[in-house]
């Protein structure tokens, strides 16, 4: 097929890669346009805005940084839906918000074309390796024929509903990693103040019931120091944005959310909102005095 590729960063990168290996037609477009370098290598073709990516292909994906970057992407003077060509369908990928969502799939009909809401979880490991989960909202027909290319980056798929489903599946997501990873970097940080093997440790709770990807794939970054590979703190501080104006909109207290909220805040504060999540043992450590 033609596909169409918006957004090239640490996941899109990879998960274009899997279509083009896979034999598709990539159309790519990036707003620092070197990031698209080593798909037009293999034979992506660069296009100049998100509207020739869709004059030139069938189904586009997207996946950008922010819901101010999809607003722009989709409905800017030269975004997906201001054009007029094959695209037939629309696949935003970031995590962003569920109104938005909603929105995208009204204005998509209204240009005889179906939008899907198909955030995914599993980093940047998931994305190189193809294992990532997706989450599906949107008409299902549409969901059922775009699956067979979501299963090429993708190993546990699944339909969550109409519009907007998605992005709430992707919201309860990211609540179980926040309060996740505030129990990976205090548990590491008790394990180095007890002078324990940190790596020890996680080869062994990894695999009991304290076992979860976040220590046994982020628990080995933090131990050898690693902040600068993995999925921006800036990114993850917008995903519990969401989620707690989502649960704010319902009533719905969350204070585990709202303390992992407030720790990557300060993780940010000290200047590492592009490192990845696991500099959250930073923030801790900072307030044990190091």
């Amino acid at each position: 097929m033609k596909i169409g590729w918006i957004g090239t960063g640490v996941m899109g990168a990879a998960m274009a890669g899997h279509l083009q290996n896979a034999g598709h037609e990539l159309f790519v477009y990036n707003r620092t346009r070197e990031k698209t370098d080593d798909l037009v290598a293999k034979g992506a073709h660069w296009v100049p805005s998100p509207a020739e990516a869709a004059v030139q292909s069938e189904i586009v994906f997207t996946i950008v940084g922010f819901p101010r970057d999809v607003e722009e992407v989709y409905l800017g003077d030269e975004g997906i839906l201001s054009a007029t060509g094959s695209c037939r369908i629309v696949v935003d990928m970031t995590t962003s918000t569920p109104s938005l969502a909603k929105r995208l799939q009204v204005e998509a009909e209204k240009r005889n074309m179906q939008s899907l809401d198909a955030p995914v979880s599993g980093g940047d490991i998931g994305a190189r390796e193809g294992t990532l989960a997706i989450m599906v909202g949107g008409r299902k027909a549409v969901f059922e024929e775009v699956l067979p290319l979501l299963k090429v980056f993708g190993s546990r798929i699944s339909y969550m509903g109409e519009p907007g489903a998605g992005q709430h599946t992707k919201m309860a997501n990211q609540v179980l990693i926040a309060g996740t990873m505030v129990g990976v970097c205090e548990s590491l940080l008790y394990a180095e103040k007890q002078g324990l093997d940190q790596q020890a440790v996680i080869d062994i709770i990894g695999k009991g019931a304290a076992g979860s990807w976040s220590i046994n794939n982020l628990g080995p970054r933090i131990v050898k120091g690693d902040y600068g590979s993995g999925f921006f703190v800036e990114h993850f501080i917008k995903d519990m944005g969401i989620a707690l104006q989502e649960a704010g909109a319902l009533n719905l207290s969350l204070p585990g959310l709202a303390l992992a909220h407030q720790l990557y805040l300060a993780v940010k504060a000290h200047g590492h909102g592009r490192s990845a999540t696991q500099a959250l043992i930073l923030a801790l450590k900072s307030l044990n005095g190091e």
